[in-house]
């Protein structure tokens, strides 16, 4: 008898047991008698048998398999969220599908449909551009469906972020604090207006509330990249009023800012004072250390799962907009 080929049928007639008993002890149902239980788990063991997962599900209406949509898991941005969803489904004893999007919109909701179309019992969904079409597809799946690290303006779909406004101002403000006036702001794509938005809205209030003119120039576009953080930091010293102080939108950008800085011979923090918007591992692992807000990444990502998990056992949830605390960690890309 193969391996591969055993079926529950087979562990039932090795047991002396119905397929209903086999049924009962491998979805841990209680009601089996533990002489039984312990009988059929022997012949489960020594044939072999793993339950099939897929005809499970359509015998339960679960398959418990979660989707999880990524832009891109090489970006330790992501690996770390993706990681406090990985650590709190198997906690709840869930599989993960992972998929990469590439910050496709096409492939996102390609992913969106291929994901149902698996009978995955809920996503998390992680996009830097949530659309009406994103939210209309959201809205129709027959799945619950949380949004981590990704906002939508409607907030009419589950989702948990930290207050991306707010960490801008507050990067600001403390450079502001610091004497500073010429200010640049290294910020995310523009075609990914939502957390973008939000990011430069909190860099133009701290230069409004100080009465510092918000000067356009000042403001630098990116996409996350090491080599757009090159590409900013070179475009910083053609500018007529070159900045004392850089907040950066993401921390691969900000090592690129930081590298292109020092090949052009300047110090960090003495020239450039840098805060960063991430505190993934990266912000430790140049020098000098990034300062930077701290974004509890896999914690955004174990929240957004927990959240799922409520939603797709129709728990009572009390808010499906999550907010997270953020802080600034002061390292030394900032002057004491």
């Amino acid at each position: 008898m193969q391996v591969n080929n055993i079926t529950i049928y087979d562990v039932a007639r090795e047991a002396n047991v119905s397929m209903a008993t086999v049924s009962r002890v491998v979805n841990g149902n209680p009601n089996v008698k533990p002489v039984t239980r312990k009988k059929v788990l022997e012949v489960i063991e020594r044939l072999g048998y793993r339950p099939n997962a897929v005809a499970r599900g359509l015998a339960s209406k679960k398959t418990t398999t979660v989707g999880v949509i990524i832009p891109d898991i090489s970006n330790i941005f992501f690996a770390e969220l993706a990681r406090g969803i990985e650590d709190i489904a198997t906690m709840y004893k869930y599989n993960i599908i992972l998929s990469n999007s590439d910050q496709s919109k096409e492939k996102e909701l390609h992913l969106l449909n291929t994901m149902l179309g698996k009978q995955v019992d809920g996503i998390v969904f992680m996009g830097g551009n949530i659309t009406l079409d994103h939210v209309d597809e959201f809205k129709k799946s027959p799945v619950p469906i949380v949004l981590a690290g990704s906002i939508e303006q409607s907030e009419t779909i589950p989702s948990v972020n930290i207050d991306y406004e707010q960490a801008a101002y507050d990067s600001v403000k403390d450079f502001i604090d610091r004497g500073h006036k010429n200010i640049a702001f290294v910020m995310g794509p523009l075609h990914e207006p939502d957390i973008s938005e939000k990011k430069l809205n909190g860099y133009k209030r701290a230069l409004s509330e100080a009465t510092i003119p918000y000067n356009e120039d000042l403001v630098i576009e990116g996409d996350y990249t090491y080599d757009s953080g090159l590409e900013a930091f070179d475009r910083m010293l053609e500018i007529s009023v070159r900045p004392t102080a850089i907040f950066v939108g993401a921390d691969e950008t900000a090592l690129g800012v930081v590298h292109g800085a020092e090949d052009k011979g300047y110090k960090i923090p003495e020239d450039f004072e840098i805060i960063t918007s991430d505190n993934t591992r990266l912000s430790l692992m140049v020098r000098p250390q990034l300062t930077t807000v701290v974004q509890p990444l896999y914690d955004i990502g174990a929240v957004a799962m927990r959240l799922l998990t409520k939603l797709m056992n129709k728990e009572k949830v009390s808010d499906n907009i999550v907010v997270l605390p953020h802080r600034i960690e002061h390292r030394k890309s900032t002057k004491e």
